[in-house]
């Protein structure tokens, strides 16, 4: 009984151009070559596996062999259609490449094309997985494959076409054969189900056409092994993830929510728990980085876009909603890339289960060590513990003057009353009638005090320092580089230093390092810079001191001030010339300019 059993990707594959899946652009062509009679001699199809490829070249071989044909609705009951069907090789002669494919196996096959066709038109050559043959065997199919016999066709199937010689693919016709989209899939598969009296949901096709990666072969088969389950029960979506081994949505969303919460004890009591149930270490953090890739698309897409991107049904989604305003999107990247960094770490560790927990502990701790806030609250604790914050100026009695610190420049704000003037030595005297208001610009300079003296070494380095930093384009990136120290910036070589040995693994060990290595190219434009980033080391206070010291910028803040007239006095007395565009020039402290920078920050008067 078992022996006469057919699987359901064989017992429902295509048998004519109509009945194909998905390749609407492949059956438009090939439809109109056999209504045209222009047939090629050679074809290469090429695509993911499971697309198609081998069941349309049977499709086209039955067309041209039919003995109604060429046809594109082909009889399938005539000696060549059935011979075709139960791939018995007389005029149609399938070649798997990767078991034939030394010179001496295309030597044999070249040997035979001079026989004519037995039941059909053609003699058709069906060359599977043909990137498998050797180049030998490429140079000795590639004279025949150019001029082959008039009754003689090629069609090369492969899932790799980068691997077949340029001078074999220009002597064919190339189809591409794209993947299948889910819904397709989901549709062909409920034709089938209904057809076989399988009691299956839809959400469990929609998660079998999920998992096929836009092949409908592989989807036929795992329904055809979920049928099993059908017989007594109505077949769900996590019957699908048991047969995968993959974790339900319901206990990521679970765990997830343990690790947005920050409860490593809850989140590691979870994962043993998925754990002893049979999943893997490394199919643990792929799922949950899945999740947490789905979770960053409903957070910045659009709605009604989210059931296509995700491929989660509706209720799944409403999940999601809920956690996404819980994370800002660069703490869900930045849970993405330890997530990515501990599947390396497990892919090679010889304990997976160790390094498995050490991830979920880090990741339950992540959350609440990344957001903006707390990042620069942590920078303000170590810029305060070596560098002290600069002290109010002295206020001016009559004026108010707001900064704000951008880049590494002073840019006036606001004014609210106007500055006052300094008293000329003696009162002048000048009619009223005769005098002019004019407006005079008076420059304010600030003079902050700080603890100790920066030297010009120190704050050339500074400097240097901001101006790699503002080629850095990820602001959570940024942001975690200001906990570190500069310590070298030249161009042969650029050091940064990070008191936290985990900060040091945690940048070179990402994307981060690449991000730097691109800033200092910007930098000194070149394209071969070499970036370190390591722990303090006592030679490093040399290095700084020996930077090259950067020429400070002198910074006037200018502000309008009304000139009030002046009474008459009863004694002529000859008037001072008031002086205008009075500066008082301060200098900028490049430690200032960069605590101020980090905190947005602004002097009062």
């Amino acid at each position: 009984m078992s022996g006469n059993y057919v699987p359901l990707y064989r017992k429902y594959r295509p048998q004519t151009l109509d009945k194909l899946v998905g390749q609407e652009h492949v059956k438009k062509t090939l439809t109109s070559a056999i209504e045209l009679g222009k047939i090629a001699h050679a074809f290469l199809f090429t695509g993911p596996r499971g697309t198609g490829k081998t069941s349309t070249a049977r499709i086209l071989a039955k067309s041209l062999n039919c003995k109604n044909g060429p046809t594109i609705h082909p009889c399938g009951e005539c000696e060549s259609c059935r011979d075709i069907t139960n791939s018995i090789p007389i005029d149609v002669i399938e070649i798997d490449a990767a078991s034939n494919r030394k010179v001496e196996d295309t030597q044999s096959i070249l040997e035979k094309i001079q026989y004519v066709p037995v039941n059909g038109r053609y003699k058709i050559y069906i060359i599977d997985e043909v990137h498998m043959l050797t180049n030998h065997a490429f140079n000795a199919l590639l004279k025949t494959l150019e001029e082959p016999p008039e009754n003689v066709i090629f069609i090369l199937a492969t899932t790799e076409v980068h691997k077949v010689l340029d001078t074999i693919k220009s002597r064919c016709q190339r189809f591409d054969f794209r993947r299948i989209t889910t819904d397709d899939i989901v549709k062909h598969l409920r034709y089938i189900s209904d057809e076989e009296k399988i009691n299956i949901t839809d959400d469990a096709l929609f998660t079998i056409a999920k998992n096929s990666a836009g092949g409908m072969r592989d989807s036929i088969s795992l329904l055809d092994q979920l049928s099993l389950l059908g017989v007594s029960k109505e077949v769900t979506s996590e019957d699908v993830n048991a047969i995968l081994g993959r974790i339900s949505f319901d206990v990521l969303n679970k765990l997830s929510g343990k690790i947005i919460a920050s409860s490593p004890n809850e989140a590691i009591e979870i994962l043993n728990e998925i754990y002893n149930s049979g999943n893997e270490p490394l199919q643990i953090l792929t799922n949950l980085s899945e999740y947490f890739k789905n979770l960053l698309i409903v957070k910045n897409c659009r709605k009604e876009l989210l059931c296509e991107l995700t491929g989660l049904n509706e209720a799944q989604i409403e999940e999601l909603v809920k956690q996404k305003d819980l994370l800002e999107t660069q703490q869900i990247v930045f849970l993405l890339e330890r997530i990515t960094y501990y599947i390396k770490e497990v892919k090679l560790a010889s304990n997976q289960h160790l390094w498995l927990e050490i991830g979920m502990i880090d990741l339950a701790n992540m959350t609440e060590n990344t957001t903006l806030l707390d990042l620069q609250n942590r920078v303000k604790a170590l810029e305060t513990s070596g560098v002290s914050m600069p002290r109010r100026v002295a206020p001016l009695p009559a004026s108010k003057v707001e900064v704000n610190v951008n880049s590494n420049a002073f840019t006036p704000q606001t004014v609210t009353r106007p500055a006052p003037v300094t008293p000329p030595a003696e009162p002048v005297r000048k009619p009223v009638a005769e005098e002019a208001i004019q407006p005079e610009t008076q420059a304010v300079t600030l003079e902050p005090q700080i603890s100790k003296p920066v030297s010009s070494n120190q704050s050339g380095s500074i400097n240097s320092w901001e101006a790699l930093l503002s080629n850095v384009k990820s602001p959570a990136t940024k942001a975690l580089l200001h906990l570190a120290t500069p310590v070298k910036i030249t161009p042969e070589e650029t050091i940064i230093t990070f008191k936290n040995d985990k900060l040091v693994a945690q940048i070179n060990d990402t994307n981060k390092k690449q991000m730097l290595i691109d800033a200092a190219n910007a930098m000194f434009s070149q394209t071969d810079s070499k970036v370190i980033v390591r722990l303090p080391q006592g030679g490093d206070d040399a290095l700084i001191a020996s930077a090259p010291a950067v020429e400070k910028k002198k910074v006037v803040v200018e502000t309008p001030v009304e000139v009030k007239p002046e009474p008459v006095i009863s004694e002529p007395v000859q008037q001072e010339e008031v002086k205008q565009d009075k500066a008082v020039e301060r200098e900028e402290s490049d430690q200032e300019k960069m605590v101020l920078e980090l905190f947005d920050g602004k002097y009062i008067e």
